[in-house]
């Protein structure tokens, strides 16, 4: 599985909002900071937008924000938003199926129980949880200027996820 550069973008434009709280951050940092191309930045942002992740000002003094704390934000949710509409596989696409083994084949049971797995992890991550207390992401998202302060979130789901797995 691969996440596509747009939901990479989106993630990346997320955590560096959320590592800037309470500034309005513009493109071209997000973009610096994150070597992504402005004018593909500016697509995933307008998605983003619409879809209510974040917020946008236009005008001189514009540029974008979270529009909901960060703790609030579901890794997953913004994943399904920006991959749901591609198929994993030929046979998830009921319209372009060419697969001949299609009324007989269980791989794609498998393959949708293990997409849904994905998501059901990545459901357990919030934005919060991406960004706190992770010292050496804030210091390369700060926006240059900015005192960097440690963030809390709380709850760590990648500690439930390792006791899991033991």
């Amino acid at each position: 599985m691969r996440l596509t550069i747009r939901s990479n973008l989106a993630m990346r434009t997320l955590m560096f909002c959320a590592v800037n709280p309470g500034r309005i951050v513009r493109k071209h940092e997000i973009a610096e900071a994150c070597n992504a191309s402005e004018n593909h930045l500016a697509q995933v942002v307008n998605t983003l937008a619409q879809l209510g992740f974040i917020s946008t000002q236009r005008g001189r003094a514009g540029g974008l924000t979270l529009a909901h704390p960060a703790a609030d934000i579901r890794v997953g949710a913004v994943l399904r938003a920006f991959e749901a509409s591609l198929p994993f596989a030929e046979c998830f696409d009921e319209s372009a199926n060419t697969c001949p083994l299609a009324k007989a084949c269980l791989f794609r049971d498998a393959l949708a129980a293990a997409v849904e797995a994905f998501y059901a992890t990545m459901d357990r991550w919030t934005l919060a949880d991406l960004v706190a207390d992770n010292t050496a992401l804030q210091h390369l998202l700060a926006v240059p200027g900015r005192d960097i302060r440690p963030t809390c979130a709380g709850r760590k789901p990648h500690l439930e996820l390792q006791a899991a797995v033991a």
